[in-house]
């Protein structure tokens, strides 16, 4: 066994930390978690406690260490990821200035629309090849700078949380080829561009961005301080990765230049990915919305995100589980969830279209919108429960087109993970709904597993990205769900008039927002 035969990923979602032990070949050794928590304000801000977050985070840290026998000397490296966009702001003396702003935070609404509307907007998609939306520190910034100058300030540095935790764990400042590019960079020289952060008016700010590193290239020492509270060796490296959704694509199989697959992550949100080759393949749309993220070397992801997406299913299945509840009826809303994949396959589709931008923040992708909002349409008596579930169902699925046709086409094959990759139902319909074979991976944390996979190229375990995918991924893709003729045929007809209605809805949803507005004043 060699002395140095695990690397740690750590992965702080939005909802849970983990760090995970994988071995040398990508097989996981432990886990530990923790619940996350953060705050809604009234104001439609979400934040998140910064020390705490450092403080789950070596917790979980040492619980992992305490799991797997000489941890710490068998520790060759560590990798860390986290949940992306929003704002966490920290002084010269490296404490934070206010809680972290999460990327559900809604509060600066009107100045993403404001952003989005200006000439240079131009400039900025054209550079980051990434739409201006209300979740990013560039959105959040331009707020504070308008409403809140005395937070920046006070403010040394502005950085996401990866750094943060990068930062507690090496007393390094940093951020990464992915966030700090498709934020303030441009994607063809994988640096800030000082067009953009002119085009931002954020100038005078430059300062608070840290240095962009490759994690594939450079690490950084884990602090005497960081080590005491982890129980790890001081010494050991750390690697800056990527932000969750690239290192979760990583793992999860989007890196495969032979197929050019596309990924699509149903979890809270929805992330669907294609795999591009190089800077010329990158597509630019009309409506400059999206994200493209740069992985070490010269490929891309490039995606659409939906702010949401099983949030829609948990929304819908608690309005059931209230009713029962109001009833006094017991119901554990997981077994709920798990016997609703019948119920939903035996459901009419097209009874009812669902648009599935249930998010207080509005949506992103395939367009920008922080008004948008979820609705059911084309009910009518003979409507049931079952149908309108199955609308939600279907809402996921052709919300995933949307994006991909939005990114100029439907890769030949598409890889799938997050929450709803475990319901059959959700398979099935996402294959046909693209026309796609769909197959999911047998890796269950794929975004602590693309952290310590940039950790084991950085340490010299692999040449390069495509060496550690070969070893840690290929093997672990289950086989693909074809798509049912009957249903795609389904599909196609349904998505031209959910597409329609979309198209419609705009102007609802503004009058709606005003609405909202003057009922609260």
């Amino acid at each position: 066994m060699s002395a140095k035969d695990l690397i740690i990923g750590i992965d702080a979602g939005t909802s849970v930390i983990k760090a995970v032990a994988f071995d040398l070949d990508g097989q996981q050794i432990a886990l530990a978690s923790r619940r996350n928590e953060y705050t809604t304000l009234p104001d439609g801000g979400v934040e998140q406690d910064m020390n705490r977050t450092w403080s789950d985070t070596a917790h979980v840290l040492a619980q992992l260490v305490e799991q797997i026998p000489n941890c710490a000397a068998r520790c060759a490296a560590i990798g860390v990821t986290g949940q992306g966009d929003g704002t966490w702001l920290i002084d010269k003396e490296g404490e934070p200035v206010h809680d972290g702003w999460l990327w559900l935070d809604a509060r600066a609404a009107d100045t993403s629309r404001r952003l989005a509307e200006m000439p240079e907007s131009r400039v900025i998609y054209e550079r980051t090849a990434t739409g201006i939306n209300v979740c990013q520190m560039r959105t959040h910034l331009c707020w504070m700078k308008e409403h809140a100058p005395e937070l920046l300030a006070k403010s040394a540095s502005a950085i996401h949380c990866k750094d943060w935790l990068y930062f507690k764990l090496t007393g390094v400042l940093a951020s990464d080829i992915s966030e700090g590019v498709f934020t303030f960079g441009d994607f063809r020289t994988r640096d800030y561009s000082p067009d953009v952060i002119d085009s931002l008016g954020l100038s005078e700010h430059r300062d608070l961005l840290p240095p962009i590193i490759d994690g594939t290239t450079v690490s950084h020492e884990l602090s005497l301080e960081a080590a005491a509270e982890c129980g790890l060796n001081a010494g050991t490296p750390v690697c800056l990765g990527l932000v969750d959704v690239m290192c979760s694509a990583l793992g999860a199989g989007l890196y495969d230049p032979a197929v050019s697959p596309g990924l699509t992550i149903l979890g809270s949100t929805g992330m669907h990915m294609r795999f591009v080759r190089d800077a010329g393949e990158v597509v630019l749309n009309d409506d400059m919305c999206g994200y493209t993220m740069p992985f070490p070397g010269g490929a891309f992801a490039q995606m659409q995100t939906n702010m949401a997406a099983t949030l829609n299913i948990d929304w819908a299945l608690g309005l059931a589980v209230q009713v029962f509840q109001s009833q006094n009826l017991n119901v554990d809303p997981e077994q709920f969830l798990v016997s609703m994949d019948s119920l939903v396959l035996g459901a009419t589709p097209g009874a009812a279209f669902f648009h599935p931008y249930i998010s207080s923040a509005g949506e992103r992708g395939p367009f920008t919108n922080p008004d948008a909002r979820a609705s059911w349409t084309g009910l009518d008596q003979g409507t049931t429960w079952a149908d309108m579930l199955r609308a939600v169902f279907d809402g996921l699925v052709l919300a995933a087109r949307d994006c991909y046709q939005t990114m100029g086409h439907v890769p030949g094959e598409i890889r799938m993970t997050g929450g709803a990759a475990k319901s059959k139902a959700c398979r099935s319909l996402l294959a046909a709904c693209l026309n796609a074979p769909v197959r999911t991976i047998a890796q269950p944390e794929a975004g602590a597993a693309g952290a310590a996979m940039i950790a084991a190229v950085q340490q010299g375990h692999f040449k390069n990205v495509a060496s550690a995918v070969d070893s840690w991924v290929t093997p672990l893709l289950n086989d693909a769900v074809l798509p049912d003729d009957d249903l795609v045929r389904l599909y196609d007809t349904l998505f031209e008039s959910y597409l329609d209605t979309r198209l419609a809805l705009p102007k609802a949803w503004d009058r709606q927002a005003r609405t909202r507005r003057e009922l609260t004043q």
